[in-house]
């Protein structure tokens, strides 16, 4: 007949392993410090000025998101007509969107991201590369749930 005792060290053994793995991801939804989740800021190269904001709040894990850009030439002008492609992911995780969102004008500087989702808390970036009247430029917001 086998020990009671081998079985329980078994479970002991699973448990400790469970938890080690729960501590080390929970470290790794904290936002590194300094983290800069500002949703105004100016792109990487100066020619826009960007804000976003979700249509809806609060942000979740797990739906799809609208968000709303506002995109404005340096000197205030809304940047009409201009290409934006959405692209982000999880630079602690290695991975990308698990969607492709797509971004249309909605008049005054203002587009449209529909198809955003994070399919898991922590920190994510949402890049935005944008091609218009002051040139090519892109800019990226961390985002975190």
């Amino acid at each position: 007949m086998k020990h009671p005792l081998g079985r329980y060290a078994v479970f002991a053994t699973i448990a400790v392993v469970v938890v080690i793995g729960w501590l080390v991801m929970a470290d790794r939804h904290t936002p590194p410090e300094g983290a800069d989740l500002s949703r105004s800021k100016a792109s990487v190269g100066g020619a826009y000025e960007v804000s976003i904001e979700p249509e809806a709040e609060p942000v979740r894990q797990g739906p799809l998101h609208t968000w709303l850009a506002s995109v404005r030439l340096s000197d205030g002008t809304p940047a009409a007509n201009v290409r934006i492609d959405v692209d982000g992911g999880m630079p602690a995780h290695g991975h990308g969107l698990p969607t492709a969102p797509k971004a249309s004008h909605e008049g005054d500087g203002v587009y449209r991201i529909e198809g955003v989702r994070f399919n898991m808390g922590g920190l994510w970036e949402l890049r935005l590369s944008i091609d218009g009247p002051a040139g090519e430029d892109e800019v990226v917001f961390n985002i975190e749930l």
